[in-house]
């Protein structure tokens, strides 16, 4: 199985990023690539950019996606929307070619230190990501990350635990080479 994952945030200390990599703990026989939108800066998009034609780096992303089993998000939430980092990458990309995430499976998930755990930017991703050629098969948010998250021991709350698991659960039993 090939996962490809990335975390909706610049941020070198991304609490999105550590719900990524805690997570990809659940198939540690998976291959795995990820990507760090820091390797994706663009201009800002606006049409008048757009007419000298489309950044590499919204080619590179797109094609990350194609070989892919399936996708592992965690989308980090500003002002209850994407990040502006990701929602340039979105911006281009979808110009590119509409289908970025090339009609794969994903397991999209968000957290956040506060107590709706990225449920905008959540509600915002599962709408729109389904018209990019995401099959959006499970869903996981995390509130108060500070608080019921710890990168040794992963997700202290008992039923946000669980409820993670199930969620990978699910996604396994999805595929034939991997057993829950």
């Amino acid at each position: 199985m090939h996962i490809v994952a990335f975390w909706g945030s610049t941020s070198s200390t991304s609490i999105n990023k550590k719900l990524v990599l805690h997570t990809l703990r659940y198939f540690p026989d998976a291959k795995v690539t990820l990507l760090d939108l820091s390797n994706y800066e663009m201009p800002i998009f606006s049409v008048d950019r757009e007419k000298g034609g489309y950044p590499e780096a919204a080619y590179q992303f797109h094609r990350e996606f194609k070989q892919a089993d399936l996708i592992l998000c965690s989308m980090a939430e500003h002002n209850r929307s994407y990040t502006a980092a990701f929602k340039n990458i979105l911006d281009w990309c979808s110009r590119v070619d509409m289908n970025i995430f090339k009609n794969k499976p994903m397991f999209l998930m968000s957290t956040s230190p506060g107590g709706y755990g990225g449920g905008n930017v959540m509600n915002a991703a599962s709408g729109f990501f389904p018209k990019c050629g995401a099959e959006v098969i499970q869903t996981f948010s995390l509130p108060s990350f500070n608080v019921k998250f710890s990168e040794t021991d992963g997700i202290l709350d008992n039923d946000l635990a669980i409820a993670h698991k199930n969620s990978i659960d699910f996604i396994k039993s999805r595929f034939t080479d991997i057993q829950p």
